[in-house]
């Protein structure tokens, strides 16, 4: 974090984590060594972050940004923490930075209070991870960077939905935000998405009042057809901005119901939903109403 190891050295490090396989601990230690170092930013009480590892390797649409700003449009303050393509050809922050929507730091705060919504690029808000940049993009695998960007908000939020690409990390990540003081954490793996899916059940690990629950759940529980993943296969990222801007209009089908599903888990992560199936009549309505799509024109045009 402070630039007094060499790349290589690095890469080693990382390198013999991922081969002898990371332990929670080690990722409770390196999630507040990144924290100690960002960037924060203020953030209203209720603030909630939906966000992913990366690394799923499935090149998807943008599910957790979509859901930002269905989410936001119920009301609900969001602090989308994200970076640039890591499992998908187009991050998030390549598809808002085609849409034209602002992602500077020194804006973040102040829109979020006045839209209730901001975009947290990750690079701007962990300036020390750049000493890890050049190890990261030759090594080319996960490393445990990887798990540490998601538990690291900038808005220090306590409510977060969080997707991981592993099963294996489920418990761990929502053990480690609990033990930083989350308030209600759901932590997600869908068969084989940092998400949750259309394509069969998603397994989760909920941290809330002091402890893990696991259980899974399936889109039947939110009245919600299944879909394969190829469903949602995505483009570049002007393709997925289009298809971004299209369900924001209103578009149906396997994108709106993967959206609509990780919105309603989000809304019942930030106490506004009982269930999936209540959390996914909010996420429709936000979306129908064109209150998600109003989210998105108001940050475009406060560039």
């Amino acid at each position: 974090m402070r630039g007094e190891a060499t790349p290589a050295q690095i890469a080693a490090l990382l390198t013999a984590l991922r081969v002898r396989g990371e332990t929670p601990s080690e990722l409770l230690g390196a999630v507040r060594a990144v924290r100690a170092h960002m960037s924060a930013i203020a953030a209203p009480p209720g603030t909630i972050d939906v966000c992913g590892t990366g690394g799923d390797g499935q090149g998807t649409l943008n599910v957790s940004t979509a859901t930002a700003f269905v989410v936001a449009a119920c009301g609900v303050p969001v602090a989308k923490h994200g970076n640039r393509a890591l499992s998908s050809r187009a991050g998030g922050a390549d598809v808002l930075a085609s849409l034209g929507v602002d992602i500077a730091p020194e804006h973040a705060a102040e829109t979020l209070a006045r839209t209730g919504l901001t975009f947290l690029f990750a690079p701007n808000h962990h300036p020390a991870l750049r000493h890890a940049a050049t190890a990261r993009a030759e090594l080319g695998f996960r490393t445990l960077l990887n798990l540490v960007g998601p538990a690291a908000s900038p808005a220090n939020v306590r409510r977060q939905l969080v997707g991981v690409f592993a099963p294996r990390w489920l418990v761990p990540m929502a053990e480690t935000l609990g033990e930083l003081g989350a308030e209600h954490i759901w932590v997600v793996h869908g068969h084989g998405l940092d998400e949750l899916t259309l394509a069969g059940e998603t397994q989760v690990a909920a941290w809330q009042d002091g402890g893990v629950r696991q259980f899974v759940v399936n889109p039947e529980q939110a009245a919600l057809p299944r879909a394969p993943i190829s469903a949602i296969a995505g483009t570049d990222a002007a393709g997925n901005a289009a298809s971004l801007v299209a369900l924001l209009q209103g578009m149906r089908g396997p994108y709106h119901d993967t959206v609509v599903l990780n919105a309603a888990a989000a809304l019942i992560v930030a106490g506004q939903a009982a269930d999936l199936a209540h959390g996914a009549t909010l996420a429709k309505a936000a979306l129908a109403s064109g209150a998600a799509l109003a989210k998105l024109h108001t940050l475009q045009k406060h560039l």
